[in-house]
C-alpha cells in the first residue's frame, strides 16, 4: 500500500480512540471539567503529562534542530528534561497540597489579590497563545503532506479535533485522551529509530548506535564530523556558544517548564500530594524515553541528508526529496549551473526562503531570494523527523506512523494549552472576580465558550502565522520563566513575599521578556530587523534571556515586599502549612 492509504488508516485508528476516549470522558462538573475530578492515577498523570508536554516542538522540531546545530542542541535535552526535576522537588507536591485548580487561582489566593490573579491571567494567555500557535502549524504541515491537502484545510481539521475532545471532556477526556496520544507518539518516534539504528551501525538501540560503527568500522560521529569539515562546517560534535549562553538557555528551558501553566496543572488532577511527586518522576521516565532518542535520530538524519543530496545530480535524488520540494520545505536553486547540488556552510537565501512555483530547468524548486553564497540548497530543519524514514527507505507503514504520531503530539499540547486558556477565562476572570455567584452549570457553560474562542483564534494564529509569533514559539520558555516561575517559587518558600513584591515582579519580568525577544529576535522595535549577535545584553541570546528577566523579577520581587506591609498572618500560616508533608486537600474551587 501507498505511503498515503496507511497514513489514512492510521491516522483514522488513532482518531477513532481518541473520538471515543473523548465520549467516554465527558465532564459532568467543573471539578471534571478543570481537573478530571482530582481522582487519576499517577501512572495515567504520569503519560498524559509526557503527552501534554512533548509538544509538536519535541517530537518534529527538537531532533531536527540538534541535527543542525550539532553539540549546541544539547541546552534543549538538559532544559527540558532538567525542568521537570525542579517540578518534582520544588512545585508539584506544594501546589498539589494547595488545592487549586490553576496557576492563577494559587498566585491570586496565595498574594490576597485579584491583581495579582488578573495578572497571571494575562501572563497565562501569552505565554499560552504564543506556544500553541506553533502546534496548530505544527498539525496543518503533517496534513498538508500525509493527507494531501491545503496546509490552511489541515489547520482547520486539526481545530475540528481538538474541539471535540477538550469540549466535550474538558480535562478528564482531555487526560485519557492524552494517555492514548503518548503511546501513540512515542511508538511512532521509536520504531523509525531502531530501523536506522540497526540499519546504519548493526545496533537496534539508537542510544548505543548513535555512538556505534558503520560499515568501515569508522565510528559514526567521527564520519558525521568529517562530513562536516568537508563542507565547511563545524566539527558537529564541536560547540559554538559560549559558557554562558549554554548557562543562560539551559536554566531558562528548565524554570520555564517548571513554570509553564499547562504542566503544572497536571498536578492538581491527582488524589493526594505524594501522587503529585510521583506523576512527576513517571513523566520524567517516559519523557528520557523520547529525549534520550532524539540526539540519535539526529546524527541518522543527519548524515542521511548529506550523503544522498550533498554533490548530488538533481536528476539522480532521490523521491523523498522532490516530495518534500512540493511542501516548499525544501528548495534548491543551481548557482553554478553545474546540475549538482552544492550542500555546503552558509544560507542559501536572503533571510527566510519566499517559495513561489517557480521552477528551474530541472523542474527543482527554485530558491525564490538566493544569494551569492556557495550553498545551494534550503532545508527546513521541522522536516527532518518526518522526512527520516523517507531518506532511510523504510516501510510505507513507517512513514505514515511517524505522521500519526506527529499528529498526537501537537494535538495533545495544544489541548492542554487550550484548556489553561479556557481554565483561565471562565474560572479566574468569571468565577473569581466578573460574576462570584455564577452557577456550576454557568461556569461550565462559560469554560466551553471560552475554549470555543481560545481554539478560533489559536487556528487562526496557524493559518495566517504572524511573524512574530512564528519567531517566538520557542521562547515561551522565556516567558513563562520571566513572570511565572518567581511568584510561584517565592510563593511557597518566602512567606514574606507580599502581593505588591510578587505583582511588581510579574509585571516587570514579562515586560522585559517581551521587550528583548521582540527587540533581538524578531526586530519590530526601533528596527525592522532582528539586531546581530553582537548587541545581546551581557552575550546573551534571546532564548536565553529568560533567566536575566527571572533573576531581575526575583530582585524586584523580593526588594518591594521588604518595603511594603508584611502578608496577613493567615496567608503566611497557609505557606507554612504547604509545606508541612502531610495531608492532601482536595482541589477545589473556593
Amino acid at each position: 500500500m501507498s505511503v498515503q492509504v496507511w497514513t489514512w488508516i492510521l491516522v483514522g485508528i488513532t482518531f477513532t480512540l481518541y473520538f471515543g476516549i473523548a465520549i467516554w470522558a465527558r465532564a459532568g462538573s467543573t471539578k471534571e471539567f478543570y481537573v478530571a475530578g482530582g481522582g487519576v492515577s499517577p501512572l495515567a498523570n504520569g503519560m498524559a503529562t509526557a503527552a501534554d508536554w512533548m509538544s509538536a516542538a519535541s517530537f518534529i522540531s527538537m531532533a531536527g534542530l540538534i541535527s543542525f546545530m550539532g553539540y549546541d542542541g544539547s541546552v534543549f535535552l538538559m532544559g527540558w528534561t532538567g525542568g521537570y526535576v525542579l517540578l518534582a522537588l520544588l512545585l508539584a507536591p506544594y501546589l498539589r497540597k494547595f488545592g487549586k485548580f490553576t496557576v492563577p487561582d494559587f498566585i491570586g489566593d496565595r498574594y490576597y489579590s485579584n491583581t495579582a490573579r488578573t495578572v497571571a491571567v494575562i501572563c497565562a494567555l501569552i505565554v499560552s497563545f504564543t506556544y500553541v500557535a506553533g502546534q496548530m502549524r505544527g498539525v496543518g504541515i503533517v496534513f498538508s503532506q500525509f493527507l494531501q491537502v491545503d496546509i490552511n484545510l489541515g489547520v482547520i481539521i486539526g481545530m475540528a479535533v481538538v474541539l471535540v475532545f477538550a469540549f466535550l471532556g474538558g480535562m478528564k477526556g482531555i487526560t485519557y485522551t492524552q494517555v492514548a496520544q503518548y503511546c501513540v507518539l512515542i511508538f511512532a518516534f521509536m520504531v523509525p529509530a531502531f530501523f536506522i539504528s540497526m540499519q546504519m551501525t548493526g545496533n537496534i538501540i539508537p542510544q548505543i548506535g548513535m555512538g556505534g560503527t558503520v560499515e568501515d568500522g569508522t565510528y559514526l560521529l567521527e564520519k558525521l564530523d568529517a562530513l562536516h569539515t568537508q563542507l565547511g562546517f563545524n566539527e558537529y560534535t564541536d560547540g559554538s556558544k559560549s559558557t554562558w549562553d549554554v548557562f543562560a538557555i539551559t536554566l531558562a528551558l528548565m524554570v520555564g517548564t517548571a513554570g509553564l501553566p499547562h504542566v503544572i496543572v497536571r498536578f492538581f488532577t491527582v488524589p493526594k500530594v505524594k501522587d503529585a511527586r510521583k506523576s512527576a518522576g513517571l513523566a520524567l521516565l517516559f519523557i528520557a524515553i523520547l529525549y534520550t532518542t532524539a540526539p540519535a535520530i539526529a546524527v541518522f538524519a543527519r548524515t542521511n541528508l548529506i550523503e544522498t543530496v550533498s554533490n548530488t545530480q538533481y536528476e539522480e535524488v532521490p523521491e523523498w526529496f522532490k516530495n518534500w520540494e512540493n511542501t516548499g520545505l525544501i528548495a534548491w536553486t543551481d548557482k553554478n549551473k553545474d546540475g549538482k547540488i552544492q550542500y555546503v556552510n552558509g544560507s542559501a537565501t536572503d533571510g527566510k526562503p519566499v517559495y513561489t512555483d517557480q521552477r528551474g530547468q530541472y523542474g527543482e524548486r527554485l530558491v525564490s531570494n538566493a544569494n551569492d553564497s556557495a550553498n545551494e540548497l534550503y532545508v527546513d530543519r521541522d522536516i527532518m523527523v518526518l522526512a527520516n524514514p523517507e531518506i532511510a527507505n523504510l516501510p510505507n507503514w513507517v512513514i505514515a506512523l511517524v505522521a500519526a504520531g506527529g499528529l498526537a503530539a501537537a494535538l495533545s499540547t495544544a489541548a492542554g494549552l487550550l484548556l489553561v486558556i479556557s481554565t483561565s477565562i471562565s474560572h479566574d476572570l468569571i468565577k473569581k472576580q466578573i460574576k462570584p455567584n455564577i452557577s456550576e452549570k454557568g461556569e461550565l457553560l462559560a469554560a466551553r465558550i471560552s475554549i470555543l474562542f481560545a481554539i478560533i483564534v489559536a487556528g487562526l494564529f496557524g493559518i495566517y502565522p504572524p511573524g512574530f509569533v512564528a519567531a517566538v514559539v520557542a521562547l515561551a520558555f522565556g516567558l513563562a520563566a520571566a513572570s511565572f516561575f518567581p511568584a510561584i517559587i517565592l510563593g511557597i518558600f518566602d512567606k514574606r513575599m507580599n502581593r505588591q513584591g510578587a505583582v511588581s515582579g510579574m509585571i516587570v519580568g514579562i515586560t522585559l521578556m517581551l521587550f528583548y525577544m521582540i527587540r533581538y529576535k524578531t526586530g519590530l522595535i526601533g528596527v525592522m530587523d532582528p539586531r546581530p549577535a553582537s548587541e545581546w545584553w551581557f552575550g546573551t541570546s534571546p532564548e536565553g534571556f529568560g533567566t536575566i528577566a527571572m533573576i531581575v523579577n526575583v530582585v524586584v520581587s523580593v526588594v518591594i515586599s521588604r518595603i511594603t506591609a508584611a502578608p496577613p498572618e493567615e496567608v503566611q500560616d497557609i505557606v507554612e502549612h504547604i509545606r508541612i508533608p502531610s495531608g492532601a486537600g482536595e482541589a477545589s474551587s473556593h
